[in-house]
């Protein structure tokens, strides 16, 4: 089989689960409608994107359509970008300010437009057959490199913000959707330094490796879609956006101390009290989503105070701190010759968890050992 072939069963195949998963975004039934629309968007472009190998074998020759769609590269990460930001925190709304992540695209375009658009079909040829000494194709390929590395950037910052900002506010296992996008991120992003590589050897003396590393970037792009496609069907809810009001601990922290107005002792350690209490009596860290602002809605104490409380007076973050409970419960259930057949998937259930792996995870953080082996060795 020749690599014409491969390519275009690699990009059908491709193709094909791309516009699938693009049309299950877009009808399936959830609240996070404007998540699955961009992500949509994401994988359409994309899709033109990889239809490359296609369009050649239709197309007579270079054309400003042929053109326009390899230039729509320039949309895939900014897309993707606002996907990871509506994610992230439930009131996402779109804003006339997102329209400048349009600009890499427009000044590509705008390059183009004297020597490719504006000439005829013959000059197009030219252009395309000595694109190595092509200032404006040189000039793209750079530009969509920086764009990379910003946008990259740019989404591991807010991943990283946006977790430390769950952690210090909830108590669910939506946790686990940020440590897959940070998967998924870091993924895609070496799929697009691979993708330059491939672009560096287009103008280079050995032109013939871009076109082997454009066959294994559409392998890749197939498992890609397709893993995202099984966490799509089989966790359809796995995302719980966080308000993008919320403040880090520590801004909150550096906001106090400006205004000198730091919680006395007194008020400190009634507060302290009155969570413990209420965290002891009311056990409401058997709920599996538990949120700071429930807590702080229960005892009275501003959320603002309340987080600077656990978060930074007590050393933990919300997410821990309840944690420390459920685990305690645990201990305690695990500890009752009574429940000795009671199935460690029971036990998480019941404290608080919903999630075996996040259990134990908590679990062997907060004693030492697994569920199991703490079992084991009473």
């Amino acid at each position: 089989m020749d690599k014409i072939n491969v390519l275009v069963i690699v990009t059908t195949i491709s193709l094909f689960i791309s516009l699938f998963l693009a049309f299950f975004l877009v009808t399936v039934k959830t609240k996070y409608k404007t998540s699955n629309y961009l992500f949509a968007a994401f994988l359409l472009i994309n899709a033109i994107d990889l239809s490359h190998p296609l369009f050649d074998l239709i197309a007579d020759g270079p054309s400003n359509l042929g053109m326009l769609r390899t230039t729509l590269a320039f949309l895939q990460i900014p897309v993707f970008y606002l996907y990871v930001l509506s994610v992230c925190y439930a009131d996402f709304r779109f804003k006339p300010k997102y329209l400048l992540h349009l600009l890499p695209f427009l000044i590509a375009n705008a390059a183009l437009l004297p020597r490719f658009y504006l000439v005829d079909e013959a000059a197009k040829i030219d252009f395309i057959v000595n694109r190595q000494s092509r200032i404006e194709l040189q000039f793209t390929h750079f530009l969509i490199f920086i764009q990379v590395v910003v946008y990259f950037v740019a989404v591991f910052m807010l991943l990283r913000k946006a977790k430390k900002l769950y952690l210090e506010n909830y108590a669910g296992t939506g946790i686990n959707a940020y440590h897959w996008l940070f998967q998924f991120t870091s993924v895609l992003a070496i799929l697009y330094l691979t993708a330059i590589l491939k672009n560096a050897f287009k103008f280079s003396d050995y032109p013939y490796i871009s076109e082997w590393i454009r066959i294994l970037i559409l392998v890749l792009q197939l498992f890609i879609i397709c893993w995202y496609l099984f966490k799509a069907l089989n966790s359809p809810d796995l995302f719980r956006n966080i308000d993008s009001k919320l403040k880090l601990v520590a801004e909150i922290v550096s906001e106090k101390s400006s205004e000198h107005s730091m919680v006395d002792k007194k008020e400190y350690h009634e507060d302290l009290q009155k969570l413990q209490k209420y965290m002891v009596e009311e056990k409401p860290f058997l709920n599996p989503t538990l949120t700071i602002q429930e807590v702080s809605k229960y005892i009275k104490v501003p959320v603002r105070d309340l987080s600077l409380l656990i978060n930074h007076q007590l050393g933990q973050h919300f997410y821990d701190f309840v944690n420390a409970y459920r685990i305690e419960s645990a201990m305690d259930i695990l500890k009752d010759p009574t429940k000795s057949r009671v199935t460690i998937l029971e036990i998480l259930y019941e404290v608080g968890f919903n999630s075996k792996s996040s259990f134990n995870t908590a679990f062997k953080k907060h004693t030492g050992n697994t569920p199991t082996a703490y079992r084991k060795s009473l």
